[in-house]
């Protein structure tokens, strides 16, 4: 059944990409962990959770034969205590870059706005991250 759903997938993705619509490997779906982040990876994009942070990939991982990519989403600061209901989250664009051979990868955060840069993280697929939220 796996099988034929990869198979099925692969399809999709070949009819998508002939439209020109990028879309994530299908190998990269599904989630990633490592220290102090967490990495959830849809064929469209993905969510991330850092100790301290959050942040969406708002376009999907597209690896080139190399196994590079960079993807725009955004990156949310978080602070320990409670959120006042009028809060304005602390977002900022980013572009999130990196290397994986589709077991493993590197990630990298570059805010756009102010260059900083966070990283480099180390993440395996299907391995549980180990997150110290900021209390």
């Amino acid at each position: 059944m796996a099988r034929y759903l990869k198979t099925v997938a692969a399809i999709t993705l070949a009819g998508l990409a002939g439209c020109g619509i990028d879309v994530t490997a299908p190998d990269m779906v599904g989630d990633w962990g490592g220290e102090h982040i967490s990495l959830t990876l849809s064929l469209t994009g993905g969510t991330v959770e850092y100790d301290c942070a959050h942040g969406t990939i708002d376009a999907p991982i597209v690896p080139g034969n190399d196994g590079n990519f960079s993807t725009s989403g955004v990156h949310v600061r978080e602070h320990g205590g409670p959120i006042r209901e009028d809060e304005v989250p602390d977002e900022h664009p980013a572009v999130y870059s990196g290397w994986t051979n589709g077991n493993r990868m590197t990630l990298t955060v570059v805010l756009s706005d102010s260059g900083a840069e966070l990283g480099p993280y180390e993440l395996r697929i299907g391995e549980q991250p180990q997150l110290y939220k900021c209390l």
